[in-house]
């Protein structure tokens, strides 16, 4: 399959902005929420996150996500949408802001959707100096992993599947046979349908896109997010990514994802943490 380069790809096109007006530490942009990465009708959190993420890039004076928190107000529909920005604090290696992204009711009248605040630098300041004790998900490869792409979906297959290349680890996905392990553990490659090469910007879709730990744990229904946070911690290597993500609680109707991003060179590419409601009836 050929490949599709930043700035041709689905992804890059449905995140698009529109400049519409900037006013000093202000800018406001129009945006079309697409049908096309949506579950159950509403549009996914991480491609949400990566279209707001695109705006806050362009009225910030530093061009990459470093740390990115939105909190999720209502669910987000496809069609147009505004996404207001500021300005709060621009500093020689870092910038903050904040955003929120607005669509209008049938009756006219605006609904908040999702509110950001946002850290801004360049990644290509990033060194290579790296102290952790993080280690790359034990899975198989790529190849061993069975994936969505050249099957027919299935109904209700939600519409965001078309647009990936998910490939489960077959030990986090005994739900997809009816024997879920009861674990809650996700672990996939990564990657978009049309091949376009990961970045910062795609990162922030990684970290929210694969199935939900809730259906390894013998739940069904969607989780809908309420927190998310992700840290982007540099630029990663050509090649599909793994993403692990894990949840230690499930109380209250909560639980958290903790995910990690690691690229094709074992670097730890991206983090975020995730509050969700439990599905209903569970």
């Amino acid at each position: 399959m050929a490949q599709a380069p930043i700035g041709t790809s689905e992804f890059d096109r449905d995140t698009a902005v529109r400049l519409r007006e900037r006013d000093g530490a202000r800018s406001v942009f129009d945006a079309d929420v697409s049908p096309g990465w949506t579950v159950f009708d509403t549009a996914n959190g991480g491609y949400l996150l990566a279209l707001i993420g695109r705006a806050l890039g362009d009225a910030l004076p530093h061009p990459d996500p470093f740390s990115v928190t939105a909190h999720y107000l209502s669910a987000t529909r496809p069609g147009p949408a505004v996404v207001r920005t500021e300005l709060v604090r621009s500093g020689r290696s870092l910038s903050t802001g904040q955003a929120s992204l607005v669509q209008r009711a049938e009756d006219g009248t605006e609904i908040e959707r999702i509110r950001v605040l946002a850290t801004y630098g360049d990644l290509d300041s990033v060194t290579d100096d790296v102290r952790t004790t993080a280690k790359p998900p034990a899975m198989p490869p790529y190849e061993r992993c069975p994936g969505n792409r050249g099957r027919p979906a299935a109904a209700g297959t939600p519409a965001i599947s078309d647009r990936l290349d998910i490939r489960l680890d077959p030990a986090t996905a005994g739900w997809a046979v009816g024997a879920p392990s009861g674990r809650g553990e996700m672990r996939a490659w990564f990657g978009l349908a049309d091949g376009r090469p990961a970045d910062a910007l795609s990162l922030l879709l990684a970290v929210d896109a694969l199935p939900p730990t809730a259906f390894e744990m013998g739940l069904a229904g969607w989780v809908p997010t309420v927190e998310l946070t992700a840290h982007v911690r540099r630029r990663p290597a050509p090649g599909p990514v793994r993403v692990s993500i894990t949840t230690r609680n499930l109380a209250g109707g909560y639980l958290e994802e903790d995910a990690e991003v690691w690229d094709s060179e074992d670097r730890l590419v991206a983090q975020s943490r995730q509050l969700a409601l439990v599905p209903r009836g569970a």
